[in-house]
């Protein structure tokens, strides 16, 4: 049964603070998407990284949608919490990455040095991102050594496996890693939202819920 804009808005303001939260998490599970298709078959969906990439450059965005460019452009990464949350989703690889991406954020966060350095680098980065886009090679290229600078540096670290014809080529590792820091961006929004891994065993319907609200 379709909804009503009103039944979606109730749905909405009764999942407060919850949906909020969930964007945040369909935007890690979109980007970490991206990585795992970038690995598998060295291309990925040009629209939906943008999308992931963009957010890192959003660095004082007003709603938590509005890091995606709108609540729109994290459909994707919704359909595919709603789908983990209603246990329909069987990439068990996706599963893993993303509780190794949300553990080394708890690392991240504690370096303040480290996220001093990610921000500056990306800072520095946003004026060829606004000019050629964020999908840009030589942007992607930038990104992936900012991100080899620093997170890569942390332990343990986050593994991909993919294909290894393509995670050889220089292009699409730099590819990968951004779209990992992308997912970084991510996890440390759920959790300045009030984001806890207790959430996927305690709140799951609840998550669930919200999801189904932003989706309409």
């Amino acid at each position: 049964m379709t909804r009503t804009t009103s039944e979606i808005a109730a749905a909405l303001a009764t999942a407060e603070p919850i949906y909020d939260r969930v964007v945040a998490l369909a935007g890690l599970l979109q980007a970490l998407a991206q990585v795992r298709r970038v690995a598998d078959t060295g291309e990925a969906n040009e629209a939906i990284l943008a999308t992931c990439i963009g957010s890192l450059f959003r660095f004082d965005a007003r709603t938590t949608a509005d890091v995606y460019g709108g609540l729109e452009n994290v459909r994707p990464g919704l359909l595919l919490l709603r789908d983990y949350l209603a246990g329909a989703n069987r990439d068990e690889a996706l599963a893993r990455i993303a509780l190794s991406v949300m553990q080394l954020e708890r690392r991240f966060v504690r370096d303040g040095k480290m996220t001093d350095r990610v921000r500056q680098g990306l800072q520095s980065i946003q004026p060829r991102a606004d000019s050629n886009g964020p999908t840009h090679p030589d942007v992607l290229a930038a990104i992936g050594q900012l991100y080899a600078q620093t997170l890569s540096t942390l332990r343990p670290r986050v593994i991909v496996q993919g294909n290894p014809h393509y995670l050889g080529q220089p292009a699409v590792v730099a590819e990968v890693r951004a779209a990992l820091l992308a997912a970084m961006r991510s996890a440390v929004l759920w959790r300045q939202r009030g984001g806890s891994l207790w959430d996927l065993v305690l709140q799951r319907r609840r998550m669930l819920a919200a999801v189904e609200a932003h989706l309409g």
